[in-house]
């Protein structure tokens, strides 16, 4: 199968398979942009101009952390990346759940990202106004945002990192397109529901990044990886 065919299936399978963790987190934002009132075509292109705003954000953040992974594999440490990204996800994960409010870092950022959300909320939605919402949604913290760019690490070049995390992005995009074409069906305690369950996912594939990366040599959970054997000077 095509590399490239497989870094694109990848990304939108991680969107599709996470798009309801999106109704939960993201939900309440899409369904407050006033689109209803619209007529069907505006309101389509609307939709479409907000959801690409978000995909705009993860290719971008993918071309990033392309550039992360392209230098783990130059120095050969591929397995610790793999490590390095599963603590990672975790402790954000704990600080977010456990950790003050007062003293989160990833709290304060957010409040400040939804702080200018909130501006541009109130602001006449022109073009690119739904534009800029929709980038600046992307850029909020996310779980399900975390593991698709822990995937997109390993993704073997800066341009498929990029391309994994535009196919994520994509890959929500259906589920997030009918949710404020039709988002009043959606019970508040549906989308409380999906809050609380996202976590748990999350620390399941944080834990296995971690395994996979120790190479313990279980069978597709950490499969042992063989070294590269390097010749030396052959006496003649």
């Amino acid at each position: 199968m095509n590399p490239l065919f497989t870094v694109l299936i990848s990304g939108f399978t991680i969107g599709i398979l996470g798009s309801f963790h999106c109704v939960g987190m993201c939900g309440p934002l899409a369904l407050s942009l006033p689109v209803n009132h619209l007529n069907k075509t505006q309101r389509i292109f609307s939709i479409l101009l907000y959801n690409l705003g978000r995909v705009f954000t993860y290719a971008i953040m993918g071309i990033c952390f392309g550039f992360i992974g392209k230098t783990f594999a130059f120095f050969k440490v591929q397995q610790w990346l793999s490590v390095t990204a599963g603590v990672l996800i975790l402790s954000i994960l704990l600080i977010h759940q456990f950790g003050n409010p007062n003293k989160n870092y990833l709290a304060r950022y957010t409040h400040r990202i939804k702080a200018q959300l909130s501006k541009y909320l109130q602001s006449e939605k022109s073009l690119f106004t739904l534009f800029t919402i929709g980038v600046l949604n992307g850029l909020l913290p996310c779980g399900l945002v975390y593991v698709a760019v822990a995937a997109s690490l390993a993704a073997g070049s800066v341009v498929n990192s990029g391309l994994m995390m535009m196919a994520f992005g994509l890959g929500t995009l259906p589920v997030m397109a009918l949710t404020m074409a039709f988002g009043k069906f959606i019970s508040l305690n549906f989308r409380h529901k999906l809050n609380k369950i996202t976590p748990y996912f999350i620390m399941l594939v944080a834990v296995l990044l971690i395994l996979r990366g120790l190479n313990l040599g279980i069978r597709y959970v950490s499969p042992a990886q063989e070294k590269e054997k390097m010749d030396c000077c052959h006496e003649e």
